[in-house]
């Protein structure tokens, strides 16, 4: 069981990272306008530095509530019911939000974070995480709080490092590949987008997490 979580959280991070909306496509741009490798390199460090802020923003808060052992099963599910709602909202709505086209190209970690956010991608992995959270072996009525949130705590920072990770490497890849080989002619004939699938994915996550707590 907490194998397969532990890989669900790869595999959402090898998701986000392939998803142009996530951002590789904005370092290839920093390459090719500056025309030096290294600032592609640049670019994705910050793209991740802001994904990871945006998982952290969204595991911490249930780290501080899953403490209460007696609620956690309400607890997993709200947030399974909270990532199905987000999912059939951006289904329904599928226009992107108009701020994130003010953020300034320079401030790349910035736009990562709202994308990260706006798209709810930090909210995707709650339901993964609070499953971890379960397989960790606490005695819930003998524990300090502390103890238990703190060791939360550790399992939603490492949550969020490697899923970011994931997430850097498979974008990283792909934004040299496309700087490399393919070129700018590449994004502007074979450009696809995942806002459907992305959509669909976290009202699977929700409706798998909902069973599994039923």
């Amino acid at each position: 069981m907490a194998a397969a979580l532990w890989w669900a959280v790869v595999a959402s991070g090898i998701y986000h990272g392939i998803n142009p909306a996530m951002g590789w496509p904005l370092a290839v741009s920093a390459a090719l306008m500056d025309r030096a490798e290294g600032s592609l390199f640049k670019a994705v460090g910050a793209l991740a530095a802001g994904h990871m802020l945006a998982m952290a923003a969204i595991l911490f808060p249930f780290t501080v509530l899953f403490f209460l052992a007696q609620w956690q099963r309400e607890i997993q599910i709200a947030a399974a019911c909270l990532v199905i709602a987000l999912g059939i909202f951006l289904l329904c709505n599928r226009r992107h939000p108009r701020f994130l086209a003010r953020v300034p190209p320079s401030r790349l970690a910035l736009w990562s974070f709202l994308v990260a956010m706006a798209h709810g991608a930090g909210l995707m992995l709650v339901p993964i995480y609070l499953g971890i959270c379960r397989t960790v072996e606490t005695n819930a009525g003998h524990a300090a709080a502390q103890d238990l949130m703190g060791s939360n705590a550790e399992i939603a920072v490492l949550v969020a490092l490697v899923h970011t990770g994931a997430m850097t490497l498979s974008g990283g890849l792909i934004a040299l590949g496309v700087y490399r080989w393919l070129g700018l002619r590449f994004l502007s004939r074979a450009w696809f987008n995942l806002d459907l699938i992305w959509a669909l994915s976290l009202v699977l996550v929700g409706a798998l997490s909902l069973l599994i707590v039923l």
